[in-house]
């Protein structure tokens, strides 16, 4: 008997193709990229998700790690590589896909690049093949282009509440031995650069997870932890979703206290090292024992 991906899964996965599809129409010169983000957050919960990450609009060299702090004024640019990365989840049951968009036409090689490397990977992936061979792919098809796959990006197993739940599904030829097993989630996400071919953290911190640190608190510190573990639990959220009912307190200054005594853990904004346009393509799947499930799998393709 074949099995099946979680319905919620399904559903998420639908939700997450049509915000991404949505967006990314909406992704024109001059539009402020703060739009962009909520636009996508709200269109989630609108059509029965949750966002299961920020959205994420990166800008050329601006690889992964990037959404809208409060009053933000970045807009789109005329010309470029955009990045949207949605994230939706159903009760814990997470879906991520990415596309990217050549704003003027002059760098559809790198949208080709992730793609085609994206589709290879989606025709390589069942029950049994190791993770690296699926790297091994990745990397050759981005490499026919003339391109560098990111080293230090990688695709990701899913579970329930876990966006990255241990295996790392490489964009390069690995040593590793383990392999994919039937009924598992994944998300797969080919980065393509002319640059390195590797990315580095910044000092710019826009999001943010829950960890499991408990040095005692105080006063509106501890008030913020306490909802900040019971709005998003083990997902990430960023700070332009807070908000304080009092003008007293500074929520900047009150994640800095969090940052201090790691009761959240930041994750920098990531771009390339030699500051070259980076593309990415991103779908979710389910391995079934018969064939593999697109789960984000979009209109558009």
């Amino acid at each position: 008997m074949a099995i099946s991906p979680h319905p919620d899964y399904v559903q998420a996965g639908k939700i997450a193709a049509r915000v991404l599809d949505e967006v990314s129409q909406e992704a024109v010169p001059e539009t402020k990229v703060i739009k962009l983000c909520t636009m996508a957050e709200k269109k989630i919960v609108e059509y029965g998700g949750r966002p299961a990450f920020p959205c994420n609009i990166c800008i050329d060299h601006i690889a992964a790690h990037r959404t809208s702090p409060w009053n933000d004024n970045t807009t789109i640019p005329s010309f470029g590589l955009v990045k949207i990365d949605i994230g939706v989840h159903i009760d814990g049951h997470i879906v991520d896909t990415a596309l990217t968009k050549d704003m003027d036409g002059t760098l559809e090689g790198f949208i080709a690049a992730t793609d085609d490397a994206l589709n290879e990977a989606l025709d390589l992936i069942r029950p049994g093949i190791e993770l690296s061979e699926v790297g091994k792919s990745i990397e050759k098809v981005i490499k026919a282009y003339g391109l560098r796959p990111v080293k230090n990006l990688s695709g990701h197993n899913i579970q329930r509440f876990k966006l990255h739940a241990g295996k790392t599904l490489p964009n390069t030829k690995t040593r590793s031995r383990e392999t994919i097993d039937e009924g598992e989630y994944y998300a797969i996400e080919p980065y393509a650069t002319s640059g390195f071919g590797e990315v580095v953290d910044t000092d710019f911190v826009y999001i943010f997870t829950n960890s499991v640190t408990d040095i005692p608190l105080e006063g509106t510190t501890e008030k913020l932890r306490a909802y900040l573990r019971k709005k998003y639990g083990p997902l990430p959220f960023t700070t332009r979703w807070v908000k304080s009912s009092s003008s007293e307190v500074s929520l900047i200054d009150e994640f800095k206290q969090l940052l201090k005594s790691k009761s959240i853990i930041g994750h920098p904004m990531l771009v390339e090292k030699g500051k070259r346009p980076v593309s990415v393509s991103e779908h979710s799947v389910f391995v079934s024992d018969k064939k593999l499930i697109i789960l984000t799998e979009r209109k558009g393709g």
